[in-house]
């Protein structure tokens, strides 16, 4: 990769903009594609104890995506530390390690537990979790519980932060500026949006906790303007995500004001998405002599010119 595509959040310097999606990819993937090719690598959110997860089913397909209703599985900070973390900093690129949390203090435990260990370059808060604390309200849905998980954490961390923010509320850019308060080095957007599937033979919900995460291409244009709305409300980066697949899809994003992207449900189908966007990426900038950087946040909105003009008189 060449230094047209490359792009800084932050202190993190990436080679190129793409990188995976928390929750839709792990190290193993590194048997199928070369991992050294995209610009950073996230890992599945950590929480710090163990959680087995939701009840099966907890995949299914839909028009135009899929639901996911996993719900964040994972092994406990420890056993991350010692057995997980050393397989993706094998690969050269950053690390970005997803955090969650069922309260805010299990946020701040987590944070401290990780504050200083080597070869983690960066945390990515996922604060779409249910808050128990509210009744199962989700964390990132309420812009002060935002702030104050998100200063939390900046408080006890030596890296950068980003804040991942749930679609599922009514002001993404709400949600922006309470992340930017609370100190993230960046955001990015959009977690999966909240949808269900129904069986008709069975008449029950194909999902077994019957709500799910809905992404892939469907979400694409609720994606784009989530993001657009972000990244006009802070002056922070911002990661786009939401059924990208294409480097076309991915430069619509960075037009949008994206400074780099994440890629999910696209990588469940074809495992080389990743490395493949990347690299057309990069043609793309050769091909127009221009570099990723003074592509951020220049989409031209409003009726074209032209538009306008034939309509006078009507």
């Amino acid at each position: 990769m060449s230094a047209r595509s490359a792009v800084r959040i932050g202190s993190l310097e990436l080679a190129n903009p793409v990188m995976p999606a928390s929750g839709c990819f792990g190290p193993e993937l590194g048997q199928l594609i070369d991992l050294n090719q995209v610009g950073a690598l996230v890992t599945k959110t950590i929480f710090f104890g163990p959680r087995s997860g939701n009840p099966a089913h907890r995949l299914a397909e839909t028009y135009g995506g899929m639901l996911n209703s996993v719900g964040i599985p994972s092994p406990g900070v420890e056993v991350f530390l010692t057995d997980i973390l050393p397989r993706y900093t094998t690969w050269q690129p950053p690390t970005i390690v997803s955090i969650g949390g069922l309260t805010v203090g299990e946020y701040f435990e987590v944070a401290d537990r990780l504050a200083g260990v080597p070869d983690i370059d960066a945390l990515e808060v996922n604060i779409s979790c249910p808050n128990l604390e509210a009744g199962g309200l989700e964390i990132g849905a309420v812009p002060a519980t935002v702030e104050e998980v998100l200063r939390g954490v900046v408080d006890r961390s030596t890296v950068p932060v980003i804040a991942k923010l749930t679609p599922n509320v009514t002001s993404i850019a709400e949600i922006a500026r309470a992340a930017e308060a609370g100190g993230a080095t960046a955001i990015s957007a959009i977690n999966a949006v909240m949808g269900m599937e129904v069986d008709l033979r069975t008449r029950r919900a194909e999902i077994g906790a019957t709500t799910a995460g809905w992404s892939g291409p469907a979400i694409k244009p609720l994606a784009l303007r989530m993001v657009w709305q972000a990244a006009n409300a802070v002056s922070l980066p911002v990661i786009g995500i939401g059924g990208i697949a294409t480097a076309e899809h991915a430069l619509e994003f960075i037009l949008a004001g994206a400074s780099a992207v994440q890629i999910g449900s696209a990588s469940f189908t074809h495992p080389d998405t990743l490395v493949r966007v990347a690299a057309d990426i990069e043609t793309w900038l050769d091909e127009h002599e221009v570099d990723l950087v003074d592509l951020v946040g220049t989409l031209q909105v409003g009726p074209a010119q032209h538009e306008l003009a034939g309509s006078a008189g009507y």
